[in-house]
Formats: C-alpha cells, sequence, structure tokens
C-alpha cells in the first residue's frame, strides 16, 4: 500500500470536533466509536442513535417528539423513500444559524463579503440578524406565509444570506440562481415553482466589467406571473437603479426600511420544505428538488463538524454562486458559530492570487473551491504560499468534478504541507455529500477518504450485486438519511422522483456516479456513469483519461466522448490548448502512449481534436453528454442550463470525425 500524502499528528486529530464527538458518545451514551470506520458502522446501522446524537452534540435548538429520545429518531419502513428521521419533532432552520447574535459574540463578523476588488463588507451577528428581520416582516406585509416561494437571482451578496434567513424563519421555501443566467436559464427553474416573490440585483461584477441585469430582470418578470413582489440590491450602481417596467418593483433598502429588527422564529416540523434546488438541467428541463429543513441542518452539522472540522469561530470559505448547492453548505456553517467569507466574481481577478490574498488577510481556516479551479492554478504554475501567511488554513475542500492525483500533489507542495484535504462528493440531490472527508485519517493520492457518516455507501455492477474493491462500478446508497429530498415540485404522486432515483436499482439510491473502492477504504470517482465510455463493450470512465492529460503542459483541458462507429464504440478526445501550443503528429503520439501506458488501451482515444473551447455548466462542469449529442447530430435539450452554449457549435460536422 503507498504511503499517505498526509495524516495528522495525534494531537492534531484530538482535537478535532469528530474525536469530540467521538469522546461525548461515550460518556453521554455509552457507545464505544475508537475509530473512523468504527462510527460509520454505527451510522447505519443505528440510524436512530447516530442521527440523535448528532442532534444533540450540535445542540439543534428545536423540540423532538414524546417517546423520539435516543434510539428512536426513524420510522418508517426501512427504505430511503420511506424512512422519516425525527416524526413529530419540530424546528426552525433560521434559528438555528442565528444563536450567536445577541450574546457575547454578538459583535463579531458573520459575514465577510467581497466584490472582486471593488467591494467589501461586513455584517456582524447583530446585524445579521436584524437584516433578516426587516426581511421577514417585509415578506409578511406583503402576505408571504410559510410554504410560499421566495426566489433569487442574486450575485453572492450578504442580502442573499440574510434573505434566505428570513425566508426560512416564517417557513417561506427558498430557491436561487445565479445573475449570469439567462432569462430562458431563470424561467426554466423559476417558472416551475412560481414564487410570489423574486429578489434580483441590478447587476454584477465579473472579470472587472460590470454586467447589468435590470433589461433582463424587466422580461423575466412579464414572463413570471406568480411574482408580486420584486426586490432589487442595488449593487453594481452608484444610485438606486431606475426600476419602470417592472410591476411590483422595488429597492431593497426601500422595502425593508419600514420594518423593524425584530426576528421571531415559526417552529414548524422536521420534514417543512426548507429549500428548493435545481439540477443542472443539461439533458432537459432542470429537476426541482425540494428539501426538508431538519434533514438538511442535521446533514450539513454532520458534515461540517465532523467532516471538516469546522469549530466555534472559525472562518469558512467555499467559492461559489447562489446557482450551486454549496452556497446553501456555506451558509449552514453559521450553525457551528463559525463566520462565513463570500466572494463574488472571478477567482483570478485582477490574478490567481484574489482568493488567496482573501485567505491570508482574513485568516480561512476552511479554503473550499472545484478540482477545475485547483487545475488552472497548477498549470499557471502559480503558488499561493509564496508570499502570503496560510497558518490559519486548516482544511481545504474540494468538488464538483474528481480531483487528480497531480492536483493532491499540487495542494501539498504549493498550498500547504500541512493541511486536510478534503475531496468530497455529493449533489444538489441530497445538498450533501456521499463520500467525505475524515479529519483524524490519512490522505491518499487521488481517492476520496471515506464513506459519508450516516450514508450506506456500495458499488454495485450492473445486476445490483456488490463490486469488490478495486473494480469500478455505480455509487449507490442502500439505507435512510435525513436529507435525502422530499421529492420533486409538482409531481403527484412521486413518479419522476422515484424513476430519478429508484428504477435503476429497486429500494436503492442509484446516484450515476462510476465509483471504485479502494484498499484504504477510499473512493475513486471516475464521472458520471451515463457519460461512460463502452469500446469494445468495457466501460471505462472518462476521469480516467482526464487524469492523464492533464499531466501533459501543453493542454489546459480535455472533453471525452464515445462516439458510435461502425457497430461499435470510439473514444473522441477534445483538447483546449495553451496559447502557443499545436496539436502536431508528436503531441497526439504523446497523449497516446501516456493514455495507454498509465491508464490501459482501450483508454486510447480513436481521434485527438484540438477546439477553441469546452463547454461547461454555470457551475464549471464540463458537459461530456452534450458535446456527445452534438457529435451524433441529436438536439441538445438544455442549452440554456450552459455558461456558453456557444462552444456547442465548435462540434457540429467536424472533418476529424467522419468515417
Amino acid at each position: 500500500m503507498d504511503a499517505p500524502l498526509w495524516r495528522p499528528s495525534p494531537e492534531r486529530a484530538a482535537a478535532t470536533r469528530l474525536a469530540a464527538f467521538t469522546g461525548w458518545l461515550r460518556a453521554e451514551r455509552g457507545i464505544e466509536a475508537p475509530d473512523y470506520a468504527a462510527l460509520h458502522r454505527l451510522s447505519i446501522d443505528r440510524p436512530g442513535a447516530f442521527w440523535s446524537a448528532v442532534w444533540d452534540f450540535a445542540g439543534v435548538v428545536g423540540a423532538r417528539a414524546e417517546g423520539h429520545g435516543s434510539e428512536g429518531a426513524a420510522d418508517g419502513d426501512g427504505t430511503i423513500a420511506g424512512t422519516r428521521f425525527f416524526p413529530g419533532a419540530h424546528l426552525n432552520f433560521a434559528e438555528n444559524l442565528l444563536r450567536e447574535a445577541g450574546g457575547p459574540a454578538g459583535e463579531r463578523d458573520a459575514i465577510v463579503f467581497r466584490g472582486e476588488d471593488r467591494v467589501r463588507r461586513r455584517l456582524s451577528w447583530n446585524e445579521l440578524r436584524a437584516e433578516a428581520g426587516r426581511f421577514a416582516g417585509a415578506l409578511a406585509a406583503d402576505g408571504i406565509l410559510a410554504g410560499d416561494r421566495v426566489a433569487a437571482w442574486l450575485p453572492n451578496l450578504p442580502e442573499a444570506v440574510a434573505g434566505m434567513l428570513g425566508a426560512a424563519s416564517l417557513g417561506a421555501v427558498w430557491a436561487s440562481c445565479s445573475p449570469d443566467f439567462g432569462v430562458g436559464g431563470v424561467l426554466d427553474r423559476f417558472g416551475q415553482i412560481e414564487p410570489r416573490v423574486l429578489l434580483a440585483a441590478d447587476g454584477y461584477f465579473y472579470g472587472g466589467k460590470r454586467h447589468d441585469c435590470v433589461e433582463r430582470l424587466r422580461e423575466i418578470r412579464r414572463r413570471l406571473p406568480s411574482v408580486e413582489r420584486v426586490a432589487v440590491v442595488p449593487y453594481v450602481s452608484e444610485e438606486v437603479p431606475d426600476l419602470p417596467g417592472i410591476e411590483g418593483a422595488v429597492p431593497w433598502a426601500d422595502w425593508l426600511e419600514p420594518h423593524p429588527p425584530d426576528l421571531d422564529f415559526e417552529h414548524l416540523p422536521f420534514d417543512h420544505p426548507l429549500y428548493v434546488l435545481f439540477s443542472s438541467g443539461t439533458t432537459g428541463p432542470p429537476k426541482c428538488i425540494v428539501h426538508r429543513a431538519g434533514g438538511i441542518l442535521l446533514k450539513h452539522l454532520c458534515e461540517l463538524q465532523l467532516q471538516v472540522d469546522i469549530r466555534p469561530g472559525d472562518r469558512v470559505f467555499y467559492f461559489s454562486t447562489l446557482g450551486w448547492m454549496m452556497w446553501n453548505w456555506l451558509a449552514s456553517a453559521l450553525a457551528s458559530r463559525a463566520t462565513i467569507l463570500l466572494y463574488d466574481g472571478s477567482p483570478f481577478h485582477p490574478g490567481p492570487e484574489a482568493l488567496w490574498d482573501y485567505a491570508a488577510e482574513e485568516g480561512m481556516t476552511l479554503f473550499g473551491t472545484s478540482a477545475r479551479y485547483l487545475d488552472a492554478l497548477r498549470k499557471a504554475g502559480y503558488e499561493p504560499r509564496v508570499g502570503r501567511d496560510l497558518g490559519a488554513l486548516r482544511t481545504l475542500c474540494s468538488t464538483g468534478s474528481p480531483l487528480a492525483p497531480e492536483s493532491f500533489d499540487f495542494v501539498y507542495r504549493a498550498i500547504k504541507g500541512d493541511l486536510h484535504l478534503a475531496s468530497i462528493s455529493g449533489g444538489t440531490d441530497i445538498c450533501g455529500c456521499f463520500v467525505a472527508g475524515d479529519p483524524t485519517g490519512p490522505v491518499h493520492r487521488g481517492e476520496i477518504q471515506a464513506p459519508g457518516l450516516g450514508m450506506a455507501v456500495e458499488i454495485f455492477d450492473g445486476a445490483g450485486g456488490p463490486r469488490p474493491a478495486g473494480e469500478a462500478g455505480e455509487l449507490v446508497c442502500t439505507r435512510p438519511f435525513p436529507s435525502a429530498p422530499l421529492g420533486f415540485w409538482n409531481d403527484p404522486g412521486g413518479g419522476r422522483f422515484r424513476a430519478a432515483y429508484f428504477e435503476r436499482f429497486p429500494g436503492v439510491w442509484h446516484h450515476g456516479d462510476w465509483t471504485t473502492r479502494t484498499e484504504h477504504g477510499g473512493y475513486v470517482i471516475h464521472g458520471r456513469s451515463d457519460a461512460t465510455l463502452n469500446p469494445g463493450g468495457v466501460r471505462i470512465g472518462t476521469a480516467e483519461i482526464y487524469r492523464q492529460v492533464d499531466g501533459i503542459p501543453e493542454i489546459l483541458e480535455s472533453l471525452a466522448i464515445g462516439q458510435e462507429s461502425q457497430g461499435d464504440v470510439r473514444v473522441i478526445l477534445f483538447v483546449r490548448l495553451r496559447e502557443g501550443a499545436e496539436l502536431d503528429a508528436a503531441l497526439r503520439e504523446r497523449l497516446r502512449r501516456r493514455i495507454r501506458e498509465h491508464a490501459s488501451p482501450r483508454h486510447v482515444p480513436a481521434r485527438i481534436v484540438a477546439v477553441a473551447d469546452l463547454p461547461r455548466t454555470r457551475s464549471g462542469k464540463l458537459v461530456e453528454l452534450a458535446v456527445r449529442d452534438v457529435v451524433h447530430g441529436r438536439e441538445v435539450a438544455n442549452r440554456e442550463a450552459l455558461a456558453n452554449p456557444a462552444a456547442l457549435e465548435l462540434f457540429r460536422d467536424l472533418p476529424e470525425l467522419a468515417e
């Protein structure tokens, strides 16, 4: 077995929240869980006991029902869809995130915000609660009730967090997307859930440029007849923007000003809907996934405290927009009494130092980002550790796509040698992780450390049987967990929801990731299983190709698909080259040789084609399926889900792909 890249010292492991939790279990519950593996077994064998312990250890504010103590937190038929956690319990999500307000820490930072190099703001816990209170008062004055939808088309501003908390205090349902979405993308999402209130900004900054939103907002409002109120944040304008022709529109401050900062919390059932999150929508209209307040709170408390070691007073950052579930995950760090650090704009403006200067100046303890961002830093030769103090940084999280082994090396070489690198993977579907970090365990190159606590993760073959370690298969979850969604919006009878996750393996959550469990008990994600390649009938993951291509300095990024050809499937590799590089015969041969030697002969592409751009979702994920559809002459179902839909035209009728 290869040596780990990092292992925490005994002193560091003992100082984690995970170690505190296992000590608490021993003292308060008489339960022994001497290591992570034992704790994971407990979490899936006795879910009621485990999630009750998380509730008590994290200090959830709420009331559990009679008879649902330390062992009785889960009722139902034992299936994921048929199990309910904490039946009869009542709580309020916002109340749990605002516990520091009004206390001794009330004047400390709750939110720090940077908008590229232009805007800097801070909100204390007391100020955040007051802003959320005014927002809740404005909603109530407009007649918003529990269950009504509040939609936000906003940059990653403090107002978005305050708005979410104010909505949650009343029991309104929050949904959001980022302002770079076009009119069609916004309508595809919000049009399905019929919000009564729409929050927007006058524009946003990206790459040093100002982007106006008012004209698009006018069209969005016109085509969303359910909206009664539009509240507009003046972000890019020096003055309050003119809003003629936008029915029900009012500047944010004017809407909130008449209302006192008082905040009452409506105590609601554990399963009361909190969020609607949207799938990427690259294969059809986005799925509207409804998440329960109690399940999200418990899942995030577990992940943030036990899997990535968030402690009171920490300063937590995740580079995200309101269109990605990591924004919701980051907001939940408030429930662990941590400060959240927001950033809006390009992570490379004015240069690659932007986020790392922020990290050093604010004493970030957790830096969260995407695998693609780390790969871009590595290929640019940028070393964040040079010239700044990152001494406060304990944890770096990466998700969004598989993190290449070379990027693991890069993190420990160029960022910090004594760092918990938590590569994590889950999805919008559960607003959390299936596989995650273990701050008390070793980090092995190219591997996600462990199954998430409470998540009965297995790897299945096509017939639903278990795959042994070292063999790739379908990532599934076989037992209930509290952040399983309530279902899809407007899905009477739940037929679409069941088809999406439980049709392939009845009663078992099929997540659609092609995955291998390693000899260390970790995991390697090879890519989406519906995008796997099948040359000669053998399934292989695209990530195995990308890992090899990433080692070629002339190539910035790549995308692989399977093209139907002469009754079989052949691998096609598209590459985006570094400026000045040329895809000549020598580079093609180097690519093929490296893939053949380090992956397998079946991974070697039949064609390698240079393109100027690769299409991606608005959260930065490359879209293999959309490219595959274009290459085969099929219509792409939802181009509005893409950040750069024009890139798809680069793949149409390519002469290199002719037979």
